[in-house]
Parts: structure tokens; sequence; C-alpha cells
């Protein structure tokens, strides 16, 4: 797979991505990070990346013509963009989840596009980018944070990623629910014990265990996806 990201900010990735899985992924030639620097796309000698909106209001709305030469810059010979889904990180995009880094595993390229300032050019959401992506409903500071939570929550689904499929298989959100609490030694710290079907040695009753915790936990705390149609 290999990872675009358009960004004012290059250097925000460069740690977290020579770090853990990521790393560890693009060692074993999983996947490759390539990081776009946006004020390379500019045209003037202050490298302009936004200006004042139209229609007055407050802060600075970054500029289309960089993210739209940006992303032709990655385009194979004879087209006009790069293959796979543009995502455009945007407090207005529809919520992530982990349906969508199984769907993103699956692509060869992906690019995420990364905003700043006040907002960016309504035109790149409509008809650059294929879709727009948020993390929730709170504001950060630009499109970097949401953009490497997508990237390590796709990178960890590539198959050799993660040497224990079944350690994936059991996290929270896997199947729609949360996932039963975990314990390891030692099995009483300060008074506060390990619950004993996990001491037990019976795999049968600590599988229906896991599976009642998560399903009360899901209820208690997520109840939007117990109540969700396709809840498994």
């Amino acid at each position: 797979m290999r990872v675009n990201v358009v960004t004012l900010f290059p250097d925000f990735f460069r740690g977290p991505l020579g770090l853990s899985i990521p790393s560890r992924a693009a060692a074993a030639g999983l996947v490759s990070y390539n990081l776009v620097q946006l004020r390379d796309f500019t045209h003037d000698r202050h490298q302009t990346v936004d200006d004042l909106p139209y229609g007055g209001g407050a802060g600075m709305v970054m500029k289309p013509e960089p993210f739209w030469e940006a992303v032709e810059s990655l385009a194979p010979e004879g087209r006009d963009r790069p293959q796979g889904p543009i995502l455009l990180m945007s407090a207005r995009g529809r919520r992530f989840g982990h349906e969508d880094a199984v769907r993103l595993s699956l692509a060869d390229e992906i690019t995420l596009l990364c905003g700043h300032y006040k907002d960016v050019d309504h035109r790149v959401a409509e008809h650059l980018a294929t879709e727009e992506v948020s993390l929730g409903d709170f504001i950060v500071s630009g499109g970097e944070i949401p953009a490497l939570a997508v990237i390590d929550a796709v990178v960890r689904l590539l198959p050799g990623a993660i040497s224990d499929h079944e350690s994936a298989s059991t996290d929270s959100h896997y199947d729609g629910s949360l996932s039963a609490p975990s314990y390891t030694r030692p099995a009483e710290y300060r008074g506060l014990k390990v619950p004993e079907i996990l001491l037990s040695g019976d795999h049968a009753r600590i599988a229906a265990w896991r599976r009642e915790q998560g399903e009360t936990l899901t209820r208690e705390r997520r109840p939007d996806l117990w109540e969700a149609p396709d809840h498994s």
C-alpha cells in the first residue's frame, strides 16, 4: 500500500510513522509513506496557501490551487489524480469507523488531505476529495492528527502488520461491539483482584464471560452501537 499525505507539516508525521506498527509495516514492505509539502505547490515568494473568505467572516481559508496541484503531482502518467480514495480530513465529514479502516486497508493507495486554519475551500471537498472524514464531534488545530489516526487504523489491518491476528480480532469495534476488560499479572494488586473466572483455566467459561462483559459494556457505554441494525 502507498499512503500519500498532503500537509503543511510533514515533520508532524515522521516521528509517529517511524515507531511501532506503522514503522514495522513499512520496514516489511507492506506500506510506504509519501509526505507532500503543500507549500511546494504555491507560486508566490511567500508560498501563500490561504486567503480571506469570500463574503467576509473570521479566519483564513486554504486555497484550492495548492491542493489540486499537489494531488495531480501524485497521479501516474495519463491520469490527473492518484489511484484510490482521496480523503479530506474535515469536521463536516462522516465519522470515521472501523468499517472504513477495513475498506481502506484493501486499497493499493490512499491519499489524505490535511487542512489548517479556519477552513479549506469547499471546491476541494466537492470536486477533488472522494470523501470527507472526521474523528468525531470536536475540533483540532488541523487535519494532521485525524490523518495520523486514520493511517494507524488502516495500516495495522494490513496482513502481516500485526503478528497476532487474534489480538486485533478481539479489539473493540472489530465486530461492532466493545471488547471485554483485560487483566494481567499480578493476580492481586493493592487488594484489587483479577476476576476468578480468568484464573480458572476453563476456556469455554472464560469465552462466555468475555462475551457477556463486552455486551454489557456496549449496552451501557455505547447504546448507539448496541442498537445499530448490523450489530453482531
